[in-house]
């Protein structure tokens, strides 16, 4: 199993890579194939595959921020069980963000992900692959260490439409078990950069961000 970075929509792997993120997720999940050009290209961005022979059978996105020494998971995907994936793309994930952390003088403070909650939403079949149902992603991210944000959360459309995407919460995998917060800032500065490729915030949005304004710390959960 290979695991292999794509920086460009133009390696053919990321036609594989697109059809499989289509087949997995849903439509409002999956940025339009030529809008990942500047994505791709975007030193901060790390797109990796799993390689098996010529298949993509497997993939994870992220993204490391030296400013805040923060991560964000935007997807890992399962196209195939009985691999060994699951802990192949984590395992990878963290080495490489790891060594991106050292390169900025830091050891890694944590790293996010959204994270759909089945118990409100229950119609994200994510394409009949077994290992991607939510029930069973939401309780391998928790034993990751992800906690879940104290707050009412939505997202933007991928599709940049201006619709809030809801049944998701935001997490956070701090590197140390014990923390028990965050700085509310760090949350909105982290909101706010994340979503400013898409120019169509849906009011939800913006009235989450402000409110997140108004505290201080941002408590995490048991997830």
């Amino acid at each position: 199993m290979d695991y292999k970075r794509i920086t460009s929509i133009k390696d053919p792997n990321f036609k594989k890579l697109h059809q499989l993120m289509g087949e997995i997720f849903p439509q409002e999940e999956v940025l339009e194939y030529e809008l990942w050009r500047e994505p791709l290209e975007d030193p901060s961005i790390r797109v990796f595959v799993a390689l098996q022979e010529d298949e993509v059978v497997g993939a994870t996105e992220y993204r490391y921020y030296p400013e805040w020494n923060i991560a964000m998971t935007d997807f890992t995907i399962i196209g195939k069980p009985g691999l060994g994936l699951g802990r192949f793309l984590a395992q990878n994930r963290l080495k490489d963000l790891k060594k991106l952390a050292l390169d900025n003088g830091n050891e890694l403070f944590g790293m996010f992900a959204e994270i759909y909650d089945p118990y409100r939403v229950q119609n994200h079949e994510f394409g009949g692959v077994k290992v991607m149902d939510p029930y069973v992603r939401r309780e391998v991210l928790s034993h990751l260490g992800y906690k879940r944000l104290d707050l009412s959360y939505v997202h933007p459309s991928w599709e940049n439409n201006g619709e809030a995407v809801k049944g998701l919460d935001l997490c956070f995998m701090p590197m140390d078990d014990e923390l028990e917060h965050l700085q509310a800032a760090l949350v909105v500065e982290f909101l706010t950069t994340y979503y400013s490729i898409l120019s169509n915030k849906p009011k939800e949005w913006l009235e989450m961000i402000n409110q997140v304004k108004e505290r201080d710390i941002i408590s995490l959960l048991p997830l």
